[in-house]
């Protein structure tokens, strides 16, 4: 992150200045990443989400032996869970963010690609929820990523070094069996994580969802 900051122009404001603008632009990228997840929020869901469930669907079936598997290897120490899912509806986050907390994996952090409004992100946010943030999101190059994927590199080596879940869906509802853009991207930092040393190995979990009709 220093070094991404120093190679642009720091404004106006000596060192001091200029030091007060680029923590206050990287708190700002920060906050369009994550929020502080809400303990009330979570909890609610968690009693609301079932019953959401019961009427959406007949029964949510798991693979119990394959759960087994992804359960020991959470158990796995100082490694990093990732889960690689496909993408059939707007409901596959929220329940598979469910279905991992309530079987004891823990509450993973799910990267958001579709767009939404500025509450429905904040919500989404203190539920585990995780975002582009917009400087890379109106960009294609890698080059000229700057600060914003600095900051994303920098978060995601904290998300895996404490070993929290983290949920990436390869494809869009609308155009599967595609990798996306937003994909791409999130990718793009695992591997650099791997690169820099940031953890010495990532469990990468394919997760497969279907639906008799997707909601």
């Amino acid at each position: 992150v220093q070094d991404a900051a120093s190679g642009q122009d720091p404004g106006p404001g000596g060192d001091q200045g200029s030091q007060r603008c680029w923590k206050e632009k990287i708190c700002q990228i920060l906050g369009e990443i994550q929020a502080p997840l809400s303990p009330l929020l979570l909890r609610l869901c968690h009693w609301l989400l079932p019953k959401l469930l019961t009427r959406l669907f007949l029964s949510v079936q798991l693979h119990r032996g394959q759960l087994e598997m992804v359960l020991r290897a959470a158990r796995t120490p100082e490694v990093p869970l990732v889960f690689l899912c496909s993408h059939q509806s707007q409901v596959d986050g929220p329940l598979l963010s469910f279905v991992l907390l309530s079987q004891g994996v823990g509450l993973p952090r799910v990267a958001v690609t579709a767009r939404t409004s500025p509450c429905l992100r904040s919500l989404l946010q203190r539920l585990g929820g995780i975002f582009l943030p917009s400087g890379m999101a109106q960009t294609r190059s890698e080059q000229d990523e700057g600060l914003p994927a600095a900051v994303l590199d920098a978060y995601i080596q904290e998300v895996l070094r404490s070993r929290q879940p983290l949920v990436l869906f390869l494809e869009e509802p609308s155009a599967p069996l595609r990798l996306a853009e937003p994909a791409r991207r999130w990718l793009l930092r695992l591997l650099r994580a791997l690169r820099d040393g940031a953890v010495p190995d990532i469990l990468l979990v394919p997760v497969g969802i279907a639906y008799d009709v997707a909601p």
